[in-house]
């Protein structure tokens, strides 16, 4: 008896002594301590306007517990960056303990001051963590962007933007009926989301090739720079008329540009020279019974990329629309749809619809869409659509509309498609047998999406031409 009693108590002991040793603190300056990031940096963040939030962790290497005497950030109160370590919003804190084997957060932000400076600027900070003797830091580093800011504005006189800094459109923006916005070339405008771009008036957008006018959403650090639907879009209402875009690029909008109702003169609600359509989560280009003229234009890898509803009047030139699915949108929709009628309140309204596409490609990937080119016809009004002279994928030919001298599911070679990668290279240039090559026929238009000449007399087909 007495010696199980003996035993008993040696147990005890023994349980006693390893769990007071994993309970006190490791002490040596050489305890393991490890952090997920070095450096923690933000991509350019606009002065006023917060950053996303980024984090950290530090882990604790060792079988018994560790203590962090000190956690700082360096800048203190009057950092531009704020911490939190481990759910508490603070400057610094001291006498931290991580459970053996264990982590602990720190997640960072960071809001701008303005300062005077056009071009971008570099602000940075570091946070410092103290333990066992030992001194470690996690660099902070951020790109300032001072910009204009515009929440909830309307243009109400007749305006030029220049290129001196970004515009950054918060709660939304209205170019007023009669009045006309300027965009020089080089400008650069980021809308928040929930800030539409709508235009009753006049928009003219003058970007050159190297200087292209650039629409996006207003996250522009990694990931959310290149989600779709990061910005609401650009929409030419009732009243806009003689509206001309150049060299501009509109991409990760919900709908990138929506045209509506006819124009109110002779000339095309919209004209679109040489732009880049991408990534819009709905709709790349959505007509409703409007007007629109376009060149050398590509729009690609949208949930629609082009969609025509209740008619209208429209001229399209060595345009590609194309789309492949990706972890952002799949390709389950055609690349093209042409309605001349749609619902209204229940009702079926049907529209006239000209429409003439010469030069053009619409192509999509594999898969779930057989069809990229849909023609849709009710009612008895003039109903022309033609396409002539391009390279188009479908099983099944639209029976309302012309085809003339058309190629017909031949995969149309782009330089380039790396889905996994995100690199879409819509060019038929490194391939000399290019089902495009010297397929189209003459225009008025001159020069590529690249501004390079067009071949005289067979240019290609596309809005890239060999060179």
């Amino acid at each position: 008896m007495k010696k199980l009693q003996i035993l008993f108590c040696a147990v005890i002991a023994i349980t006693l002594f390893f769990s007071c040793k994993k309970e006190t603190f490791i002490t040596s300056p050489a305890a393991g301590l490890s952090m997920s990031a070095d450096s923690i940096k933000f991509d350019t963040v606009f002065t006023s306007v917060g950053s996303i939030t980024q984090s950290f962790k530090i882990f604790n290497d060792n079988d018994q517990k560790l203590l962090l005497s000190k956690v700082k950030l360096m800048g203190g109160s009057a950092s531009p960056f704020k911490i939190n370590i481990n759910g508490v919003a603070t400057t610094e804190q001291d006498n931290i303990e991580i459970a053996a084997n264990d982590s602990i957060y720190i997640f960072v932000t960071v809001t701008v001051n303005p300062t005077a400076a056009n071009l971008p600027f570099i602000i940075s900070d570091s946070i410092q963590v103290n333990y066992n003797s030992n001194t470690r830091y996690v660099q902070l580093q951020a790109y300032g962007q001072n910009a204009h800011f515009l929440d909830n504005t309307v243009i109400s006189s007749n305006t030029n933007w220049i290129n001196d800094r970004p515009y950054v459109i918060l709660g939304g923006i209205q170019v007023d009926t009669g009045f006309t916005l300027t965009i020089d070339p080089g400008c650069k405008i980021y809308s928040h989301a929930n800030a539409p771009f709508i235009v009753d008036g006049t928009l003219i957008v003058n970007g050159n090739k190297g200087a292209e006018v650039q629409f996006a959403g207003d996250r522009l650090d990694d990931p959310y720079k290149d989600f779709p639907s990061s910005w609401p879009g650009i929409y030419l209402r009732g009243s806009s008329i003689n509206n001309i875009v150049t060299f501009a690029v509109i991409k990760n909008a919900y709908q990138a540009v929506v045209v509506l109702e006819p124009s109110l003169n002779v000339n095309p609600k919209l004209i679109m020279h040489q732009c880049i359509i991408d990534n819009a989560a709905d709709a790349g280009l959505l007509s409703v019974n409007s007007s629109i003229q376009a060149d050398n234009t590509l729009i690609s890898n949208c949930g629609k990329n082009l969609n025509i509803i209740l008619g209208g009047d429209y001229n399209f030139s060595n345009c590609t629309i194309a789309s492949f699915s990706n972890s952002y949108i799949l390709h389950k929709a055609p690349v093209f749809v042409a309605d001349n009628f749609a619902d209204q309140n229940g009702t079926t309204v049907t529209g006239n619809l000209d429409a003439v596409f010469s030069n053009c490609i619409f192509w999509g990937d594999d898969g779930i869409i057989d069809d990229e080119v849909i023609i849709n016809k009710q009612g008895s009004n003039t109903f022309n659509v033609t396409l002539d002279h391009c390279l188009y994928k479908a099983l099944n030919d639209p029976s309302n509309a012309t085809f003339t001298s058309v190629i017909k599911n031949v995969d149309p070679a782009f330089d380039s498609i790396d889905v996994s990668h995100k690199y879409y290279d819509f060019r038929i240039t490194k391939n000399g047998s290019a089902p495009g090559i010297d397929q189209g026929i003459t225009t008025g238009f001159l020069n590529d999406l690249d501004n390079n000449p067009r071949s005289v007399g067979l240019p290609d087909l596309g809005c890239y031409e060999k060179q």
